[in-house]
């Protein structure tokens, strides 16, 4: 991550880093780029709103096994952590280079 880049662009990236690593943990096979994040974020401030938008739009099959609530409560949980992780450390772990790596392989 860049340094000299403003804190507000800083702190999102932090925030879409800590999402692609909570859905990395959940094995969801999701990537939340630039633009998307930017797009759902657009939609207001309630997470469990922009991840059921995304739910609907995106992943409509894992509705019919998934309460949307359900799964947006499990991914804000572990974004959180890896949010404070992320926050109190000075590593940054872009996971945007593991989507669609498999571990292990």
């Amino acid at each position: 991550m860049e340094s000299h880049s403003p804190v507000q662009y800083w702190r999102d990236e932090i925030e879409r880093n800590a999402y692609n690593a909570a859905f990395f943990e959940l094995g969801l096979r999701w990537h939340w780029d630039g633009e998307t994040y930017d797009r759902l974020m657009g939609l207001g401030q309630d997470a469990n709103t922009r991840i059921g938008h995304y739910l609907k739009t995106e992943q409509p099959h894992l509705l019919k096994a998934y309460d949307a609530e359900f799964l947006a409560v499990a991914i804000e949980q572990k974004k959180e952590i890896h949010r404070k992780r992320e926050m109190a450390s000075s590593s940054y772990f872009n996971w945007a280079e593991s989507h669609g790596v498999e571990l292990g392989a």
